[in-house]
C-alpha cells in the first residue's frame, strides 16, 4: 500500500469564475450596463473547497480535468499557489475548460456556466493508488459531474473499504430533478447541502422536514442556511450555529468554505458543535472580498472567531 500523503482528496470540476459585481440586471436588446468591479477568480465548488481546506492547514490533492488553455492554466497555477497538489489533474488538449460568469449584487448572485470539461471525469479515472494516499474523499457539484454520477456509489464504497471517510456537497441541480443523491447517502460520512438543496432532494416542504428525512441517511448532515447560520444532524442530535457578522462583498464560494471548515473539524474528531461553529466562521469570513478564495481564513484567524 502507498504511504498516506494527503488529508483530503478532492475529485471535482475545474473552472474559473468571472465575477462581475454591481447593482445592475442584464437586459437584452444590446443594452450596455456598467458594473462596479470585474475579477477572474478560482471557480468551481470543488476547487474552492480544496483551497479552503488547504488554507486551514490540511494537505489536499485534487483530481479532475481541464483544457490546455488559458482558463485551465490559470486554475492550476492559482490552486498550486494555495498549496493544493494538482499533479494528478488530467489535461485534455482537445477540449476546453469550463467557465462561470457570475453577477453579484450583495448577498445575491446570478450564474451562467459553460460546462466545458466539468462533466467529463468518471469514477474509474480515480485509481486505487491515489485513494490509498488519502484519509478523506470529497465530492462537490454532483449534478454537474454527469460522467461521475453512475460510478459514484461504487467509488464511495471503494474509498470506504480502504479506510477513507467521504463527504458530498450536491450543489444546485440545474435540471431541478434532484435525482440520485439519496441513494448515495448510506455511503456518505458527511452530507453538506444548503437548505434549498436539502428540501429539494428530500421533497420536504420545510427545513425541519428535510432534517428529519436526512437524519437516518448520512452519518452526519450539515445544512447551510446562509446568513442564518447552519444546523448539523447526527442521529437524533441536532445542533445549530450562527453566521459571523461581516461586511459582505459577495457570497461566491461561501458554502464551499463552510464545507472546508466542517471537514477540518470532522477529520480532527472535534465535537459536532465545534465543527459546525468553525464551518460557519469559515463560510462567513470568505464573503469579505470578491471571489471564493481570496478571503478564506487560516486556522488561526478562524479560531479567533470560533
Amino acid at each position: 500500500m502507498s504511504e498516506q500523503k494527503f488529508d483530503v482528496l478532492v475529485a471535482g470540476e475545474i473552472n474559473p469564475d468571472l465575477v462581475l459585481s454591481g447593482n445592475v440586471r442584464p437586459e437584452f436588446g444590446q443594452v450596455e450596463k456598467i458594473v462596479d468591479n470585474a475579477a477572474l477568480t478560482i471557480g468551481s465548488s470543488s476547487a474552492i473547497f480544496a483551497c479552503g481546506a488547504a488554507r486551514l492547514g490540511l494537505s489536499v490533492a485534487f483530481v479532475g480535468k481541464c483544457g490546455n488553455d488559458p482558463f485551465g492554466r490559470f486554475m492550476l497555477e492559482e490552486m498550486q499557489k494555495r498549496h493544493v497538489d494538482v499533479s494528478n489533474v488530467l489535461v485534455d488538449n482537445a477540449r476546453s475548460t469550463g467557465l462561470s460568469v457570475i453577477l453579484t449584487d450583495g448577498a445575491d448572485r446570478a450564474i451562467l456556466t459553460f460546462p466545458g470539461l466539468i462533466a467529463s471525469m468518471s469514477a474509474d479515472e480515480l485509481p486505487d493508488m491515489l485513494l490509498h494516499k488519502a484519509r478523506h474523499l470529497h465530492i462537490a457539484s454532483y449534478f454537474l459531474q454527469k460522467a461521475l454520477q453512475p460510478g459514484l456509489q461504487g467509488l464511495f464504497q471503494r474509498a470506504q473499504s480502504m479506510g477513507l471517510t467521504t463527504s458530498l456537497d450536491p450543489n444546485y441541480d440545474p435540471s431541478e430533478r434532484w435525482a440520485g443523491v439519496e441513494g448515495l447517502l448510506a455511503y456518505t460520512s458527511v452530507f453538506l447541502p444548503n437548505e434549498v438543496e436539502a428540501r429539494s432532494i428530500t421533497h420536504a416542504s420545510s427545513l425541519e422536514g428535510a432534517a428529519d428525512s436526512l437524519r437516518s441517511k448520512a452519518q452526519i448532515t450539515a445544512i447551510k442556511m446562509g446568513g442564518s447560520g447552519a444546523i448539523a444532524i447526527e442521529g437524533m442530535r441536532t445542533v445549530k450555529a450562527d453566521a459571523v457578522a461581516v461586511e459582505v462583498a459577495d457570497t461566491v464560494g461561501a458554502g464551499d468554505s463552510f464545507d472546508a471548515g466542517f471537514i477540518y473539524g470532522f477529520l480532527h474528531k472535534w465535537s459536532l458543535e465545534a465543527s459546525l461553529r468553525l464551518a460557519c466562521v469559515c463560510g462567513s469570513l470568505s464573503t469579505r472580498t470578491a471571489g471564493g478564495t481570496n478571503a478564506q481564513p487560516t486556522f488561526e484567524e478562524a479560531q479567533r472567531y470560533a
